[in-house]
């Protein structure tokens, strides 16, 4: 016999119905539908995660470790490399600064990033204004001898 694709079907028993809960002592799921007797978990709706049994949990008897700054500024980092890349990409005016917005409408930058910070990475090859939230001296040094201004925004 050839198989046809409308001929196709599962094993028998491979698909059982799923169980009615509550239908009578004979069912085997009757009176209380396997949840056991009365209480909190008898309920709908309970979630007891992290609970074990009495004993001390796990999150409780681990020590706690390390510290999130709230106030922390997430900065994009900008190198010299990439604002090569900007130039040789994008033609910019001559009067032109590369900030934030400006990395934001090229699509160097993603927007939730708060600031740019501006690393020693690569050599400049045009010097360029900048305008960025925070610089290291070296890439200030490098910025200024290639002719390049910096602000600090």
């Amino acid at each position: 016999m050839t198989q046809k694709l409308n001929t196709i079907r599962d094993n028998d028993g491979a698909r059982r119905p799923k169980k009615l809960l509550g239908r009578g002592i004979g069912s085997g799921k009757g009176k209380t539908s396997g949840r056991g007797g009365k209480g909190q978990t008898a309920r709908s709706g309970v979630a007891i995660n992290g609970f074990e049994g009495g004993q001390t949990p796990i999150y409780r008897r681990l020590p706690k470790r390390g510290f999130i700054n709230i106030h922390r500024v997430h900065l994009y980092e900008l190198d010299f490399d990439k604002i090569n890349k900007i130039l040789e990409k994008h033609t910019l005016p001559k009067d032109a600064q590369i900030d934030r917005d400006l990395l934001i409408q090229l699509g160097f930058m993603p927007r939730h990033l708060q600031g740019v910070s501006l690393l020693a990475n690569g050599k400049p090859t045009k010097g360029i204004k900048v305008a960025v939230t925070r610089a290291t001296k070296k890439a200030q040094a490098l910025l200024e001898k290639a002719g390049g201004s910096l602000i600090i925004e």
